[in-house]
């Protein structure tokens, strides 16, 4: 007879994700998700470009897969949000939230993901922000890799000029310079690199809950994910 599987006491922590291609709305929606529920927030892609940040600090180039990856091993990133939900990102202890913003580093954050060991290096990384009494994790591969068993996924998506436009405001707003076509092409460029690669390609799990959030206010998005969630 077969011995019964026991559970580690962090496998049993319940777990969201939200995954789809940038500018869908994954961070705003995934970060007021998690203060609803009382939840930890993970924001996988901040990791990406955090890493690309101290690679650029600490002058390992891009297609150095050994350096990026013994780099990626100490990679100190906290996610925290202040009393107004806005979302705070903190590499080493220092406040780098409007730089991982910037399209260049989104840029090379693409890049990195691209390369296996890379994602491999950072993998449980990404899984050690599990705990009690929950998580909400987004990024683009959060349900179909990196917590395949969560209890609830969704793939949030929208048209890419609706997300370019959500782009250039947000980049407006913290008052960084963009150009919407600039955008336009860096986020078809980014939806193309991430859809194509070899490893976990941008692509709804076949258990996701798939989301179009063209037209759509913050408002109503949040309240559809929370009735998903109210179900699960």
């Amino acid at each position: 007879m077969a011995e019964p599987q026991v559970l580690s006491p962090v496998s049993c922590v319940p777990v969201i994700t939200i995954d789809g291609p940038g500018g869908a709305g994954k961070g705003t929606i995934s970060r007021l998700l998690a203060r609803r529920l009382g939840y930890a927030w993970l924001e996988s892609g901040a990791l990406y470009r955090a890493l690309a940040l101290a690679a650029s600090r600490q002058r390992v180039a891009l297609d150095d897969v050994v350096g990026l990856s013994d780099l990626a091993g100490w990679l100190d990133v906290r996610f925290t949000t202040d009393v107004h939900d806005r979302a705070h990102i903190l590499l080493a202890g220092q406040e780098v939230t409007d730089t991982l913003r910037a399209e260049a580093c989104g840029d090379a954050a693409s890049r990195l993901a691209a390369i296996p060991a890379v994602r491999t290096a950072l993998l449980s990384r990404q899984r050690g922000f599990r705990r009690p009494p929950g998580l909400v994790a987004e990024g683009r591969d959060m349900g179909s890799v990196v917590f395949p068993d969560a209890r609830l996924k969704i793939f949030l998506t929208a048209s890419l000029k609706e997300r370019a436009r959500r782009r250039y405001k947000q980049l407006l707003d913290q008052g960084i310079g963009a150009n919407l076509n600039d955008l336009l092409n860096e986020l078809a460029g980014r939806d193309e690199r991430d859809a194509a690669r070899s490893v976990a390609p941008l692509r709804p799990s076949e258990d996701a809950v798939i989301i179009d959030s063209t037209g759509l206010g913050i408002d109503e998005v949040l309240a559809r994910v929370l009735r998903l969630a109210d179900d699960v």
